[in-house]
């Protein structure tokens, strides 16, 4: 592995990528690092009016250049890339031609800080287990906090450091521009198609998803889901390498001296052959084989950092669903209404039904249409839902796809709302209403975030009123 270097170590002339929130946080760090004679030449490239730039630029004391433009021009010693940018991309491409490397901003906050890193990546599940693991750490009297692709950049917790773990949830676009990343603990939770506008093909995105593992040795751990082919495969390569792998199942014990999962509805973990019981997964307030997955792992990698576990066993059992993922958000008259906006893709939707009562669930699909196949999700509708509501601007495609699988109980609506009632109309005592999907948002909201306020909001107006 090669040498890092340290918070102290000169970083020359950088250039960042972006301009967004991402690209802010990192010009407020390295202005001050260029305050303390480590930074040379700051400048910021992206996409800004003048009149913007110039006001970012005076918000800085004239300590970086701000470009309004997507075509890095000089020479540089680093460029630091925010992670909607694309490395295929002409912007990303420029960066290539006028530094000497170029990296993104969880590789960047890893140089500057890396002894406690506990990363978390896969198609889905990566939230909620980023703050479970943190939760679990915190339980247990461990610093620990939940950064990356969650919420606040990584570099801004480097900046105001304290004795904590990071736990550090990771993107594909984040992992894709890293290369000395080495966290103690690296999860893997699946890999199922998404993303390929930005990574082209699914070889790449799924290469991105491994670099989590590149770096690490056999002090460390990887811990991925058995029921997960690619995981399975990666977990094989991992042990060719010679390094500690801990496999998880929701549903029997996996192979390996290292493991984690669900025995007689008994969450177990055995590691370094001490088996610990964690609880029921009847006690959980997060639902459905993924979500026992995802406390299994998060487990996992808590009790190998050093959490108590009957500190882990209480916090598991207090944990509740994050917005927008499988959250309960009312009952009225017998119905019961379920946010999962976040699920925006197949996959996710897919998981969601394995939680979800067999014909008692209408479940909402459609938004923007990512082109995915819809073939899985099709057989898995027509296996679970009573009925399914596709709208929007996918809503015709998916419609067709479960009529195509002979689903007979598809029908269409306008937008979410309208969704909404139609759902109502066919809902009876007992029933469930799942908004969950398949589709990013962007045809109607500003994101899943908005999509699950707006749900929220027709359950808060119009549940009861039938």
């Amino acid at each position: 592995m090669a040498t890092l270097p340290t918070s102290a170590s000169p970083l020359g002339d950088v250039c960042v990528l972006g301009l967004g929130v991402t690209g802010q946080a990192l010009l407020a760090y390295l202005a001050r690092a260029k305050g303390e004679g480590r930074v040379g030449r700051l400048a910021a490239f992206g996409r800004a009016s003048e009149d913007e730039a110039a006001k970012l630029a005076a918000r800085y004391g004239g300590a970086c250049e701000i470009v309004a433009s997507e075509e890095v021009e000089g020479t540089f010693d680093l460029a630091v890339a925010s992670p909607g940018i694309s490395v295929f991309s002409p912007f990303f491409a420029s960066a290539r031609e006028a530094a000497v490397e170029v990296i993104g901003e969880p590789e960047f906050a890893f140089r500057e800080s890396p002894e406690r890193w506990i990363s978390i990546t896969g198609t889905n599940g990566k939230t909620t287990t980023t703050t479970l693991v943190a939760e679990l750490l915190r339980a247990s009297g461990l610093g620990a906090k939940a950064l990356g692709n969650i919420g606040d950049a990584l570099i801004e917790a480097v900046a105001s450091r304290k004795d904590e773990w990071f736990c550090t949830e990771l993107s594909s676009y984040q992992l894709a521009t890293t290369r000395l990343l080495h966290p103690r603990v690296a999860i893997l939770l699946n890999v199922t198609p998404d993303h390929l506008a930005w990574h082209r093909t699914l070889a790449h995105y799924e290469a991105s998803k491994m670099r989590v593992f590149a770096n690490l040795d056999a002090s460390d751990l990887a811990i991925l889901v058995a029921d997960d082919e690619a995981c399975a495969r990666e977990a094989a390569t991992l042990e060719a390498r010679g390094l500690r792998v801990c496999r998880v199942s929701a549903f029997a014990r996996p192979l390996g001296e290292d493991a984690a999962w669900v025995e007689d509805g008994e969450l177990l973990v055995e590691l370094a052959r001490v088996r610990t019981s964690l609880g029921r997964v009847d006690d959980l307030r997060i639902k459905g084989p993924h979500n026992h997955t995802n406390a299994l792992a998060a487990a996992t990698a808590a009790l190998f950092a050093g959490a108590d576990p009957s500190a882990v066993r209480g916090a598991l059992a207090a944990f509740a669903p994050l917005a927008h993922r499988v959250e309960p958000v009312g009952s009225e008259d017998g119905i019961t209404y379920i946010d999962d906006s976040k699920a925006t893709n197949t996959d996710a939707v897919e998981k969601a039904l394995d939680a979800a009562e067999r014909g008692r669930t209408i479940v909402l699909l459609g938004g923007t249409d990512k082109g995915t196949d819809l073939t899985s999700l099709s057989k898995k509708v027509a296996r679970v839902c009573k009925a399914a509501v596709c709208y929007g601007e996918a809503g015709p495609r998916m419609r067709t796809a479960l009529e195509d699988a002979g689903y007979a109980h598809a029908t269409g609506a306008a937008h979410l709302a309208d969704a909404f009632d139609r759902a109502r109309e066919l809902a009876v005592p007992g029933d469930t209403i799942l908004l969950s999907p398949a589709c990013a948002s962007f045809d109607e909201f500003s994101g899943f975030e908005e999509r699950g306020e707006a749900f929220q909001a027709l359950v808060a107006e119009k549940a009861g009123k039938r």
